[in-house]
C-alpha cells in the first residue's frame, strides 16, 4: 500500500490527540486545536465528535468537509519535507493543509496569523 493510501485510511480520531498533544506541550490548547480544524474544514464541535467517535478517517473527513475555507490557498511553506502549496493530491493537501496549521499553533503564531487575517 503506498503511503498516500496509508494516510487516507487512518482514522482521524488516532491522530488527534497527536494534533492536540503537540499544541499542549507548546502551552497552546485543545479548543484552539479544535478552532484550527473548525476553520480549515467548515466543521462544528458537534460535527467533530462524530468524526472522533465514529473513527472517520482521512479520506472522508476531508471529502465531507462541509466548506473548505477559501483562504487555503494561502497556507504555504514546507511540512513533512514536502511544500504544501506544490502537492497535487487533493487530499493529500488536506492533510498537510492541517499539519502546516497545528505546526504553526505550535511554534506560537497567533490565531489571526493561522487563520489567514
Amino acid at each position: 500500500m503506498k503511503n498516500v493510501e496509508r494516510v487516507y485510511k487512518m482514522s482521524f480520531a488516532s491522530v488527534y490527540p497527536h494534533y492536540v498533544q503537540k499544541a499542549e506541550r507548546k502551552g497552546r490548547t485543545k479548543a484552539e486545536v479544535d478552532e484550527i480544524i473548525f476553520w480549515l474544514t467548515g466543521y462544528d464541535h458537534k460535527a467533530l465528535q462524530g468524526i472522533l467517535d465514529n473513527k472517520t478517517d482521512f479520506e472522508k473527513f476531508f471529502t465531507d468537509a462541509p466548506a473548505m475555507h477559501p483562504n487555503v490557498q494561502q497556507i504555504t511553506g514546507v511540512i513533512c519535507g514536502y511544500r504544501v502549496e506544490d502537492i497535487e493530491d487533493p487530499i493529500m493537501q488536506k492533510v498537510r493543509y492541517l499539519d502546516k496549521l497545528i505546526d504553526e499553533l505550535a511554534k506560537g503564531k497567533s490565531m489571526d496569523k493561522i487563520r489567514r487575517k
